[in-house]
């Protein structure tokens, strides 16, 4: 179980607008703003952005937010791809990972893998 994760960002308003629009659809908003670091979460910052500021060159990472239904996927999709995002993998079942697995994966501004995943079946 993680406690928190971040990404150093190239441009921290433009990684700041992406997170803002594609987290809203799943209930996660900004809760910290230190001008250069930002915390996004549901009750209290999990997922850190700041402005780059150390490391050569680019590392993609990966992260999957927890979507509460399918519909929650689909948003924070819709959201990505109206922000300009590259499409990785539009809302599907990834039945590779388990039978109920509904995920969409798109590139935040910086490249890294950003995904909402939910785990429940269709009608639950």
């Amino acid at each position: 179980m993680l406690d928190h994760v971040g990404f150093q960002c190239a441009d921290l308003a433009s990684a700041a607008a992406f997170y803002d629009a594609v987290l809203a659809p799943l209930g996660i908003r900004k809760i910290r703003d230190f001008q250069v670091a930002l915390g996004y979460g549901k009750d209290h910052p999990q997922f850190w952005i700041s402005a780059l500021s150390s490391g050569d060159g680019f590392r993609e990472s990966h992260i999957a937010f927890s979507a509460d239904d399918r519909t929650a996927v689909d948003a924070f999709y819709t959201a990505a791809v109206a922000r300009g995002a590259e499409v990785l993998h539009a809302p599907a079942v990834h039945p590779e990972y388990h039978e109920h697995y509904y995920g969409a994966f798109v590139r935040d501004p910086d490249g890294n893998n950003v995904e909402a995943v939910c785990h429940r079946s269709e009608g639950r």
